[in-house]
C-alpha cells in the first residue's frame, strides 16, 4: 500500500473514532458543502430526476435531491464509520427483520445469491450480513479504477470477515465455495460495460443496459435468489428485510430473474426515492437504433 493510502487509512481511522452526533454535526457541513456550495454531480442528479420521474412537479424532484444529499453526505460519514465501528453497535444500528427467510435456505444446505442495490446503506449492510454468518460472505464488487483506494474500502468492508470479489472472478468463488453455507452478495443496479451485455429493459422510465452476471450464475449453480432490502427508519438506523425472489433460477426463462429484479427494486425506490444513488452515471449507455 502505497504512503498516500496508508495516511488515508489512518485519516479514516482517526475520524471513524468520532461518536455518532459528532459525525452527523460534519455530515450537515458536508451537505452544506456538497449541495449549496460544490453542487456535486448536481447535473447528473437532476438529469436521472427528469428521466426517471417525468411525471413529478420539479418542486417534487428538487425536494427528492435535497433529500437525496442530505442522505449522501449521511451515508459518506457512516461508511467512515464503519472502519471502528463495534459488531454490537452494527447490530444495533440495522435490525434484522426475518433472518429465517436466510437461514431456511442454508439449513437445506443450499448457498444463496443475495440481490440489492444502491439503496439505503448498502456498505453498513456488509458488516451486518457478515455478523449473521459463521463463514465468509462472497462480496461481488467491480474494481474502482483506483486500485489504492479501492484497497482502502475493501479492507474497511471486510472487517467482520466479508470476502471481496471481483466480478469477474465471481462464479470460480461461487462454485468453489458450493459446498460451504454462505451468501454471495450482488449489486445488480450498477452499469456494465457494453463489451459484458447487450441487453436493455426498461427500468425507472428508461431504456437500461442490464448487468447480467446474477441471473447467469444463479442459472448455472440453482442457487436461490434472495433480496436484501436495507430501508433506513431514521437517521442512523436501517432494517433489513429478506424476501426469496426465485426458489429454483435453473428453471426460470431468459432475462426473467434481471426483469424481476429490476422490478423489485423499482418499486422499492418509488417508496422512499431519496435512498437511491441518484449521482451515479447509470444511463451513459443507449441502445442502438
Amino acid at each position: 500500500m502505497s504512503l498516500g493510502n496508508r495516511i488515508l487509512c489512518f485519516l479514516i481511522y482517526v475520524v471513524s473514532l468520532l461518536p455518532f452526533w459528532v459525525l452527523y454535526l460534519i455530515s450537515d457541513i458536508l451537505f452544506l458543502v456538497l449541495y449549496y456550495i460544490i453542487g456535486y454531480r448536481k447535473k447528473v442528479v437532476y438529469n436521472n430526476l427528469n428521466a426517471a420521474f417525468p411525471q413529478k412537479s420539479a418542486h417534487e424532484k428538487k425536494q427528492i435531491a435535497r433529500k437525496f444529499y442530505v442522505f449522501l453526505s449521511d451515508m459518506i460519514v457512516e461508511v467512515i464509520k464503519m472502519r471502528s465501528i463495534t459488531a454490537d453497535e452494527v447490530e444495533k444500528r440495522i435490525h434484522i427483520r426475518n433472518k429465517e427467510e436466510i437461514y431456511r435456505h442454508l439449513k437445506e444446505g443450499r448457498p444463496i445469491i443475495g440481490a440489492t442495490g444502491h439503496y439505503g446503506n448498502w456498505e453498513l449492510g456488509i458488516h451486518r450480513l457478515s455478523l449473521m454468518m459463521q463463514d465468509p460472505i462472497l462480496i461481488i464488487y467491480k474494481p474502482l479504477n483506483n486500485k489504492g483506494f479501492g484497497k482502502v474500502f475493501n479492507h474497511i468492508r471486510s472487517r467482520f470477515n466479508a470476502k471481496m470479489v471481483p466480478m469477474k472472478q465471481a462464479l470460480r468463488q461461487i462454485i468453489t465455495n458450493r459446498n460451504v453455507p454462505h451468501i454471495s452478495v450482488f449489486l445488480s443496479d450498477q452499469t456494465p460495460a457494453r463489451s459484458e451485455s447487450d441487453y436493455f429493459a426498461p427500468f425507472l422510465n428508461q431504456d437500461t443496459l442490464m448487468f447480467l452476471g446474477m441471473e447467469k450464475i444463479a442459472k448455472n449453480t440453482d442457487f436461490p435468489i434472495v433480496y436484501c432490502h436495507i430501508n433506513r427508519i431514521r437517521r442512523g438506523y436501517y432494517e433489513c428485510t429478506f424476501s426469496t425472489l426465485f426458489e429454483h433460477p435453473k428453471t426460470s426463462g431468459d432475462y426473467e430473474i434481471t426483469l424481476a429484479y429490476k422490478s423489485y427494486l423499482e418499486q422499492i425506490i418509488s417508496k422512499k426515492p431519496e435512498l437511491w444513488l441518484w449521482s451515479h452515471r447509470r444511463w451513459k449507455h443507449k441502445p442502438i437504433p
